[in-house]
């Protein structure tokens, strides 16, 4: 029998993931797999993502592996996974996504409303940051990196009152009995392709890419194919202040995507809203983000750019 080789970053979470994908492979197709952990930028460096663009930085290694044919797939949170497409990959399946929503970790089970002015929030990420600041709540934000455990252990020891992570990341680690609140979409809009997984492969793999698209979730692809759509046409990377999601409506009849950009003071900020049919995913994303940039979001992802 033949083994799938499957590449995958070494952290907890993306061992968990890639995990989880193998045994969907060897119970919904009989092929045997294993997995390769392959070693990114983003591992190695403990520099803040934003110093570097934060665009693929924990995507290239494993993709470039699996181009290379050191692996035979490749899964990454789709999030990290650039929105210009590379020719010599597939992107083979998007399965069922997990709930998107951002979540906060917060001491004594304060939910966002209830932390104090002052609070100090934790999170590496500029669209949280600016999403936060927007709601003026009177908290400080502290740049944080590292894995789920070591964030969470900033508000155990004391360090941090909060820290704010995606809810999946913490489903898919068991560990969704320290979320103190999942954090309303109205309130924080997560990023672009949030909570799915992306299943690579060779694009010339016609054996893998069959046996991957048993896994593929139609729904969940449209949704994401909306909001990252909507980020390339903004042209802003993974690690710009760019948050949006895309819900499949009305018995799948209707997508709806929202959107939001906004520099990282929280002021101001552009949210615009669009809808249309599933099977116009792609131009449905691209309609939005050129009503965003008529509203000047090229001019908010620049000035957050120079900010960082």
């Amino acid at each position: 029998m033949t083994t799938l080789r499957l590449g995958t970053r070494g952290s907890e979470l993306a061992v968990t993931q890639s995990s989880h994908i193998a045994d969907r492979l060897r119970a919904e197709t009989g092929v045997e797999v294993e997995l390769v952990t392959i070693s990114t930028l983003g591992d190695r460096s403990s520099a803040p993502l934003t110093t570097f663009g934060g665009q693929g930085v924990f995507v290239a290694a494993v993709r470039e592996a699996l181009a290379a044919g050191e692996v035979d797939l490749a899964v990454h949170s789709l999030k990290d996974l650039p929105t210009t497409p590379d020719p010599r990959l597939s992107l083979a399946a998007i399965p069922l996504r997990e709930d998107p929503r951002d979540a906060l970790v917060a001491r004594d089970g304060l939910t966002l409303g209830e932390l104090p002015s002052g609070a100090r929030v934790g999170t590496g990420s500029p669209r949280r940051v600016s999403q936060l600041n927007a709601l003026g709540l009177g908290v400080e934000t502290v740049p944080l990196r590292g894995n789920v455990d070591t964030r969470l252990g900033k508000v155990t020891s004391g360090e941090l009152d909060a820290v704010v992570l995606a809810r999946a990341g913490l489903s898919r680690l068991g560990r969704l009995g320290v979320v103190t609140e999942a954090i309303d979409p109205i309130q924080m809009l997560p990023a672009p392709g949030q909570g799915a997984l992306a299943c690579e492969c060779r694009v010339d793999d016609d054996a893998t890419i069959r046996l991957l698209s048993v896994l593929d979730d139609p729904d969940t692809r449209a949704a994401v194919t909306a909001e990252r759509s909507l980020l390339a046409t903004l042209e802003a990377g993974c690690s710009a202040p760019v948050g949006a999601l895309a819900e499949i409506v009305n018995d799948g009849e209707e997508l709806w995507l929202r959107a939001v950009v906004g520099e990282i003071s929280g002021a101001p900020s552009i949210r615009l809203s669009a809808s249309g049919s599933p099977d116009e995913a792609t131009a449905i994303g691209e309609r939005l983000a050129a009503e965003m940039l008529a509203e000047g979001a090229d001019q908010l992802v620049s000035a957050s750019a120079t900010a960082r």
